[in-house]
């Protein structure tokens, strides 16, 4: 019978090594994860600016705060359109073309 014990030295010699050696990588899944984020966040704030819509109630003061709330949602879209964008100029300014 063949225990753990025995196994993990030779299961720690053909393991790699956790995370990620390239900056170009890096850079990658950052401007992934934020371009995630900033979808999460302006579905939100689309979300809440149409149920805010939705019970406004004709109050002209609710609605107006409904449609900022909308505005903020598409400049928020708008931003995770752009975040790729800013990341090639930061390759550029890394002179990682």
């Amino acid at each position: 019978m063949v225990t753990s014990a025995e196994l993990w030295p030779a299961l720690a010699s053909e393991a790699e090594e956790p995370g990620v050696d390239d900056l170009d990588q890096v850079i990658t899944n950052i401007r992934n994860w934020l371009v995630g984020l900033l979808v999460a966040l302006a579905t939100l704030f689309l979300t809440i600016g149409g149920v805010r819509y939705l019970l406004a109630g004709g109050d002209p003061g609710e609605v107006g705060k409904a449609k900022d709330t909308l505005k903020y949602a598409a400049m928020g879209y708008g931003i995770a359109i752009l975040a790729p964008i800013l990341v090639e100029i930061l390759r550029g300014f890394l002179g990682m073309e």
